[in-house]
């Protein structure tokens, strides 16, 4: 099986991580409960795990990440945990349900919630944001890059726009961390949510939010933390005051094991080569007849995304036979981007998702890029 499914979930990790997952089930206790050997271990492999995502993303601190089971428990934890009725919080129309499911649950409880308008080539027009803030506006929310198109937004572009109006930068990463390089001190984020089991080619049930220091978020959940055992109220001090409960040590040894990886294999040279095939993919695909492609597709930096149809095939059936005779797997469908697709006008189409990892290849893509044109020629 050739697998082109990246944006969904890595399927081919470093073997480092297999190994370390496999390490920990045996090896590791409860971090923080205890002064056993098990138990020490188990918040060394945390602590290491922070430092090494701190690396990767430019955060000031280890202290700065604390880890959830995905981005979208990332995004609840900041939504929720630092607005509320009567807060404004300005959003796009490329987003992801993890940002508007919500952001529509927040405004049932009195939130003002603002959508920028994306175009048909699915970029949002950010130069109609300063027009959009109001007295109650208190942040923008967005993705780093979208989940369809593979559009990147400009953070440090947007950053100041929320620094001039003293307002807060809440960036989705799920598509962008480990892609792409990124600096969120440098870009000016407040909170950068992210997931393991995509770029960052850690296992699924790992991810995070990274919160910039003097940033206090209410937690989504309340209990055992391991410190401050006689207080009534859940700690407030990061990275505890968002991990109640304990951790899934076992996966984060994953993640700490394949953001070694990426940091040895470097950055650059892994964004380099998803960007080439992704591009050599782009070349084959726009020439096949009948091939509608979304999103910008010039010289503007992408995420290694590529959603296209075929004429007005259901997304969904070419999908099927890319797999079932060709052995080639994407994904089809609204990919939970429901006003994106609005915007591109695939709200019944939706539509069919390549999207690339490190360790496919050139030969991948001829071959994905041959079953699309046998397909065209076969309607």
């Amino acid at each position: 099986m050739i697998y082109l499914d990246n944006a969904a979930t890595s399927l081919h990790r470093p073997e480092c991580v297999g190994r370390a997952v496999c390490g920990a089930l045996s090896s590791l206790g409860n971090p923080g409960r205890g002064a056993h050997d098990a138990a020490l271990e188990a918040s060394r492999t945390i602590y290491t795990a922070r430092q090494r995502i701190a690396k990767l993303l430019g955060a000031e601190t280890p202290s700065s990440i604390a880890f959830a089971s995905n981005a979208t428990e990332a995004l609840n934890t900041a939504i929720f945990g630092l607005f509320g009725p009567g807060d404004g919080i300005i959003t796009t129309a490329a987003e992801h349900n993890s940002v508007l499911r919500p952001l529509y649950l927040l405004s049932l409880r009195g939130a003002e919630v603002s959508y920028v308008h994306a175009g048909k080539d699915g970029m949002p027009d950010y130069s109609s944001i300063p027009s959009m803030i109001t007295a109650r506006t208190k942040a923008i929310v967005l993705s780093h890059a979208s989940n369809v198109t593979g559009n990147i937004s400009d953070l440090s572009a947007i950053s100041e726009i929320c620094r001039m109006n003293g307002l807060l930068l809440i960036a989705d990463g799920a598509q962008a961390a480990g892609c792409i390089r990124t600096d969120v001190q440098k870009s000016g984020v407040d909170v950068y949510c992210f997931t393991g089991h995509k770029g960052l080619m850690g296992p699924q049930g790992t991810g995070g939010l990274y919160v910039r220091p003097g940033i206090k978020i209410r937690p989504l959940k309340s209990g055992g933390s391991g410190i401050h055992s006689f207080d009534r109220m859940h700690p407030d001090i990061m990275p505890e005051a968002l991990e109640a409960g304990t951790l899934n040590c076992h996966g984060i040894a994953g993640l700490s094991a394949a953001a070694e990886y990426i940091m040895s294999e470097g950055i650059d040279k892994i964004e380099a080569h998803e960007a080439r095939l992704c591009r050599m993919f782009l070349d084959l695909a726009r020439d096949i007849p009948d091939i509608k492609i979304y999103g910008r597709f010039g010289d503007e930096e992408r995420a290694p995304i590529v959603s296209l149809n075929i004429g007005d095939l259901d997304s969904g059936y070419v999908c099927g036979i890319l797999s079932e005779k060709y052995e080639v797997a994407v994904r089809g469908g609204a990919h939970c981007a429901p006003l994106l697709h609005k915007s591109l006008g695939t709200v019944k189409q939706g539509a069919v998702r390549f999207s690339f990892g490190y360790f496919n290849t050139e030969e991948d893509v001829l071959t994905a890029a041959a079953a699309l044109r046998d397909i065209s020629a076969g309607r």
